[in-house]
């Protein structure tokens, strides 16, 4: 590996050297999953490393605040160290802790949680009381949905993952996070796309044709969904691939196809349409029935989803004359599981397929003190109000981006007696909870991995309206 010889002059006057070897005692691991050590003062970041190894590093940034290196050699490995399973492991995103014993992996996440209070520092955080992290008795196999790009690399038809920070496709043929049913079609698909010969999106030669493969399994029924990405509408070779699906992958019941004309980093364009077998694949969780359309958000690791859901839902102690919003719904599967148990439930949805999805979950279910309504919770809650409809309890299920800072700001004003917030993004955590700590104490966090092998991490979080 060639460096270029670039110079920061640290405090002290000490310099270090892009393509310098170091050695770099491991003192933590950061939010995701960077190891992180001190070179004469300086924080420094090498990936694949872990607490309290020793490691032969070479320097590959230097920055005013930070460096960033490659480790070399293990000179003292940790006792948590393993071999890792995945064999892209170093070689895609997703595989951060694969590297890392699994008990291990679940109490990095409570710690990343601790990291993220520290920086953003809302009040009284030294407090907080963080349950132990739940683990998985079989951290492997737990995605039931795959997005793959697609590629052609060496005259074949090739999906998989880009390679952090760039947009060199790796190929995936097998994955210990994703299920083997989604990987299984996965690669049935790219054979067919193959022995087919459809052309595949490539802009650099003015090629339209097809661009992704979203692939989504049912954990409680035989239903596979395959959406089919392409560049425009009935790519060329559309007709043969559906009629070939259908022939040869009977486990497909659902065909769509959405279409994503621009040239962006997102996945989904905005239309989709259906090509053959059902709209909708079904997903029961917690003896609820719930219909999935291709963009509607599910959890992909339904295994914890059913502690994900049942933690939350005892935390917020629900009653019969409970007025509960769920916000940021989806298909409805937090509020609609809590329909029984309450007066009402009110959600929302910014997609409206999802709040269409919601609406028909409610009907096939039999509840009907549930309604959904496509906007933003911020937008919509105030005018409940106005309305005279007050909420006594709220639950939130925000993208990893957090809450909106109108929302947060509709929260403290609003004042729903019992609120629980799960987070799929410690730091947004964080900071949301900076605006919500002006009203509510947070009693407990309770951290959840629905992510093994990857530094994400997911909580539910407890919060109390201060008297």
């Amino acid at each position: 590996m060639a460096f270029s010889k670039t110079r920061i002059r640290h405090q002290g006057g000490v310099d270090a050297t892009v393509g310098e070897r170091v050695i770099i005692t491991i003192k933590r691991l950061g939010i995701n999953g960077e190891g992180i050590g001190y070179l004469r003062h300086k924080i420094i970041f090498i990936p694949g490393v872990l607490p309290g190894e020793v490691v032969s590093a070479t320097i590959t940034d230097v920055a005013p605040s930070f460096l960033r290196g490659v480790m070399t050699h293990v000179e003292k490995p940790s006792p948590d160290r393993v071999q890792p399973s995945d064999p892209n492991y170093g070689k895609v995103g997703g595989l951060e802790l694969n590297h890392l014993a699994y008990p291990a992996q679940v109490r990095f996440k409570d710690d990343v949680l601790r990291q993220a209070l520290a920086k953003f520092a809302p009040r009284d955080y030294k407090d907080y009381q963080i349950k132990p992290g739940i683990g998985m008795a079989n951290p492997t196999h737990y995605r039931y949905k795959a997005q793959f790009p697609l590629a052609v690399e060496h005259g074949q038809v090739v999906a998989g993952m880009y390679a952090p920070g760039t947009h060199d496709l790796i190929p995936i043929t097998d994955s210990i996070t994703q299920s083997k049913r989604t990987m299984q079609t996965i690669n049935e698909l790219v054979k067919l796309l193959n022995a087919l010969h459809i052309p595949i999106y490539d802009l650099a030669h003015h090629q339209q044709g097809l661009r992704t493969l979203v692939v989504r399994e049912s954990a409680t029924t035989p239903e596979v969904q395959v959406t089919l990405i392409s560049s425009v509408e009935n790519f060329p070779g559309r007709d043969l691939l559906r009629d070939g699906i259908r022939k040869t992958m009977p486990r497909v019941t659902s065909l769509m196809e959405n279409t994503n004309p621009n040239d962006t980093s997102l996945i989904w364009g905005p239309n989709t349409i259906h090509l053959a077998g059902e709209k909708t694949i079904t997903e029961i969780l917690r003896g609820h029935k719930f219909v999935l359309s291709p963009e509607a958000f599910f959890q992909l690791n339904p295994v914890q989803t059913e502690q994900l859901y049942a933690i939350a839902l005892r935390a917020l102690d629900l009653q019969a004359d409970d007025r509960l919003i769920d916000a940021y719904a989806g298909v409805g599967t937090l509020g609609l599981t809590a329909a029984p148990h309450v007066a009402e439930v009110r959600g929302m949805e910014t997609i409206s397929a999802a709040v269409r999805d919601a609406q028909y979950n409610a009907k096939i279910n039999g509840i009907t003190n549930a309604q959904y309504e496509t906007g933003k919770a911020e937008v919509i809650i105030p005018r409940w109000r106005a309305n005279g409809w007050t909420p006594t309890a709220l639950i939130v299920d925000p993208p990893r981006t957090g809450l909106d800072s109108a929302l947060r700001r509709t929260i403290v004003q609003e004042r729903p007696a019992k609120f629980v917030y799960i987070s799929c993004n410690p730091s947004t955590l964080a900071r949301d909870l900076v605006t919500l700590t002006e009203a509510y104490d947070v009693d407990w966090i309770q951290s959840i991995d629905m992510f093994p092998q990857t530094a994400r991490c997911e909580a539910v979080v407890q919060l109390s309206l201060r008297k």
